[in-house]
């Protein structure tokens, strides 16, 4: 997507959203799926369509699809390699993030390993020095060739090209399918629920549109403002436990909204462990789950924060130092197929979560 500017690139050259006479070009379908999704979140307003089973969705869905599908499956196992797990686990918990809609996996993890790699300079995707807009939301309503290109692909996620499973995901057609079975299951469920509850036709249709719009598009709309919120506040509101050469910092609300992947300080000063929260106050959700996985035999080779008396203190400043690790596999010098990628389709944050 690039060649001659549209009409909302013209008016958003006239905000000063976007520079004149770059390759940056506006993505209105994008934007549109984006204030779709909040306007159907906003149908839970409707007196008609409350009710206490479907809120109790939205944290429910936050952990099962957020937790489970983005910090754990895109970001610690995809992204970082964090742990391992039995292979049916790894497609399930991808899975579970596709049904985020924040990307497709390979676009998420390129861009999340992009990011660390750049991250608060000038050619980090969305770092806030732009704006906190621009990190928050903005970035990706904008096609930029240089990060949506097959050389982005290559370059960051060569490892994940080589699995047929995680590029069948990539097609519109699949992402598509998931997303009308996601529809299909809670209206399903909504309906045998409020049959049961209410014995009536017009309670099974209540509770089964309640829970559609609770359970998959406030949930979403939620998940993605969290995911979000890591990208722009963890790098400007927060304290440092390591002198890391970027501005990443452990966010308490988003720490525990997030669970857990808001102690973005450590997370960026040791990206490949498993826990990033390195202090007793910092509750991570996400990684207690991990090491409930690895109790039960289906997690192993958990990387584990190294500790902190490894580490050197940086006289004055309460932060410490310590080497960003390598977050980007080893180069595969093996010939990699990439034509199979194309620029994504649905949003993508950090989304991808940074």
């Amino acid at each position: 997507m690039s060649g001659r500017p549209t009409v909302f690139d013209r008016l958003l050259w006239r905000v000063n959203f976007l520079p004149r006479d770059s390759a940056l070009r506006f993505q209105p379908r994008i934007a549109a799926g984006i204030f779709g999704f909040h306007l159907l979140a906003l149908l839970a307003c409707i007196p008609w369509l409350f009710d206490w089973s479907a809120v109790a969705l939205v944290p429910l869905g936050m952990y099962l699809f957020g937790t489970l599908g983005i910090n754990i499956g895109f970001h610690r196992l995809l992204t970082h390699r964090g742990f391992e797990c039995p292979r049916w686990l790894e497609c399930a918990l991808t899975v579970l993030g596709v049904c985020c809609r924040e990307g497709t996996p390979l676009s998420w993890v390129a861009i999340h390993r992009m990011h660390h790699q750049h991250s608060d300079d000038p050619t980090d995707p969305h770092t806030p020095k732009a704006s906190f807009f621009w990190s928050h939301v903005g970035w990706f309503l904008v096609y930029d060739p240089a990060v949506w290109s097959i050389s982005t692909y290559d370059r960051y996620v060569r490892d994940l090209l080589r699995d047929r499973f995680i590029k069948k995901l990539e097609k519109p057609r699949t992402q598509q399918r998931i997303l009308l079975a996601q529809f299909a299951v809670f209206l399903a469920l909504g309906a045998i629920v409020g049959a049961l509850v209410h014995g009536s036709w017009l309670g099974a249709l209540q509770m089964s549109l309640s829970w559609l719009v609770w359970g998959v598009f406030v949930r979403t709309v939620v998940v993605w403002h969290v995911t979000w919120s890591v990208n722009s506040l963890t790098h400007m509101w927060g304290y440092r436990n390591y002198n890391t050469h970027d501005d990443s910092r452990n966010n308490l609300f988003v720490g525990l909204v997030s669970n857990g992947e808001g102690w973005h300080n450590n997370h960026h000063a040791q990206p490949r462990a498993a826990a990033h929260g390195h202090r007793w106050w910092e509750f991570d959700v996400s990684f207690i789950t991990i090491w409930g996985l690895e109790k039960l035999g289906l997690a192993w080779n958990v990387v584990r924060p190294k500790p902190r008396a490894d580490v050197t203190p940086v006289t004055g400043s309460g932060a410490e130092s310590h080497p960003t690790e390598a977050v980007v596999p080893a180069p595969v010098t093996a010939p990699v197929e990439v034509a199979v990628v194309a620029a994504p389709t649905v949003p993508a944050g950090p989304g991808s979560a940074a």
